[in-house]
């Protein structure tokens, strides 16, 4: 078993949904984060400056602004995992920053709580 975390843009939130649905992947956690990448500044900020916008030069000064994502945390078996990550990816590629990460973690095991299923079974 493996854990897939991806953090994506907010806006994407419904077609990953339908996407990692579509994918097989029925069973996941979205939360809210904040976060950001190695950039310290919003591109469209970046654009609002060189179109001559006074608010968006101020804005250029808040270096180290976390901007809102969304996390999403899917358990699946080995097998899904080459599905589950291109689906994620392939559905938030812009090309832009801020297209977020995807993380792939080892499970050991796992415990559906009403029937004490171990393992694969808990999961499937």
């Amino acid at each position: 078993m493996k854990e897939v975390i991806a953090v994506v843009r907010i806006n994407m939130m419904n077609q990953t949904k339908q996407a990692l649905t579509d994918c097989g992947v029925d069973a996941f956690f979205a939360h809210e984060a904040h976060g950001r990448g190695k950039g310290f500044a919003n591109p469209q900020v970046l654009e609002g400056v060189e179109q001559g916008y006074e608010e968006a030069a101020a804005l250029l000064g808040e270096k180290g602004k976390l901007y809102p994502k969304r996390m999403v945390t899917a358990v699946v078996e080995d097998s899904q995992v080459p599905c589950v990550v291109d689906t994620i990816v392939n559905t938030n590629k812009t090309g832009m920053p801020g297209d977020g990460k995807v993380f792939v973690l080892p499970i050991s095991d796992a415990v559906r709580v009403r029937t004490g299923e171990m393992g694969i079974k808990s999961i499937s």
